[in-house]
């Protein structure tokens, strides 16, 4: 019989990340950019690249990349966190607050590395359940940070805007009511994952209360997620301590030249954000028609969709080449699926498969 691993029980009994790949045609399953980044752009970016030393470190802490980050979103250099995604910062902020003893609260369903991670690292999970309509609870949350049944009145809040995998949005002044009610032992994180898609963003909140934390990446209406790069917006004594935490020497020169060069050429962005929003308000009307599917209205670059049979819809859409993500294994979700906004071409094609285009 072989000996026990030297592994945690934490991370024994923690499941894999809920996702398994699958080859299809038209891919709309996991939120990326509809496009590519430019090819004029991945020129620009390679040309950099063959000028620069690569047996060289970069800078310790993306010094650079960081103040390329804060010119383009209004912000300080000092609270700027660069790393290798915006999922390393999920983990990075619990070992800030609640490692070993401390707690995460956040709603469910939601972004699968939130639970995972405070499980992992050994923190206390409060998981409040959205509304029936897929809003989020404000008050519910509220009253989740109390010591109710001896729980500690500390640790990392993580909430999305827009929410994921739902669509919906939390209003900035709910979010100033929940910024005010944490202020003491808590770290209120927004990911704005997908803050592209909406009009206003919680930048003034971050501004007027030094404990709440955005998190953003490129992955999404940046088109680079291959390129694995995130960022945190932070106070600057929150950003700080934060740093400590962060691996010296992390950002490669690939990720730093690629990120700066988009950064300096952001009118790409707007024109893709603008496309997504025009073909996504088109794919909720045409599902609209559906006789048993009803798309849910979402302010991100996706739809939810809710259906009799989330597996029977799933077989469907892949059978017609296109495939989206079920969802319906979490909370309050069932017979639900996440479909991605595409290219024209992309949408058309999944409108095919649904039924709803000839």
């Amino acid at each position: 019989m072989n000996p026990p691993l030297p592994v945690r029980p934490a991370v024994i009994a923690s499941p894999d990340y809920p996702f398994s790949p699958v080859t299809a045609p038209i891919k709309l399953d996991q939120n990326e950019s509809f496009a590519d980044f430019p090819p004029e752009l991945k020129d620009l970016a390679l040309e950099r690249l063959r000028q620069l030393p690569w047996h060289r470190y970069t800078d310790l802490n993306a010094e650079a990349l960081c103040e390329a980050v804060a010119r383009h979103d209004g912000w300080s250099p000092e609270g700027t966190v660069v790393t290798t995604g915006s999922n390393v910062l999920i983990a990075l902020l619990i070992q800030l607050s609640a490692l070993g003893g401390g707690r995460v609260v956040t709603v469910k369903p939601n972004f699968a590395l939130y639970g995972l991670d405070a499980e992992l690292l050994g923190a206390t999970l409060t998981e409040v359940p959205l509304r029936e309509d897929t809003s989020i609870e404000v008050d519910a949350v509220i009253a989740a940070l109390g010591t109710g049944a001896g729980l500690t009145p500390k640790g990392v809040i993580y909430l999305p805007r827009p929410h994921a995998p739902t669509g919906s949005l939390c209003e900035l002044d709910e979010l100033d009511r929940l910024a005010q009610a944490s202020a003491n032992g808590w770290l209120l994180v927004i990911d704005e994952a997908y803050h592209h898609f909406t009009e206003h963003d919680a930048r003034d909140l971050a501004r007027r209360h030094p404990h709440v934390v955005l998190l953003r990446t490129l992955s999404k209406a940046w088109g680079l997620a291959g390129l694995r790069m995130g960022y945190a917006l932070a106070g600057e004594g929150v950003a700080r301590q934060l740093r400590k935490l962060v691996p010296p020497f992390g950002v490669s020169v690939l990720q730093t030249v690629c990120a700066q060069v988009a950064l300096e050429h952001p009118g790409y962005v707007k024109e893709r954000v603008a496309h997504t929003l025009r073909e996504r308000e088109r794919l909720f009307t045409a599902l609209q028609a559906h006789p048993s599917w009803r798309p849910l209205p979402s302010h991100a670059n996706f739809l939810l969709v809710r259906t009799p049979d989330a597996a029977q819809a799933h077989a469907q859409l892949l059978a017609g080449g296109v495939l989206v993500r079920r969802q319906d294994r979490l909370h309050g979700l069932q017979g639900c699926f996440r479909v991605t906004v595409g290219t024209v071409a992309e949408n058309d094609a999944f409108l095919r498969a649904a039924g709803l285009k000839d």
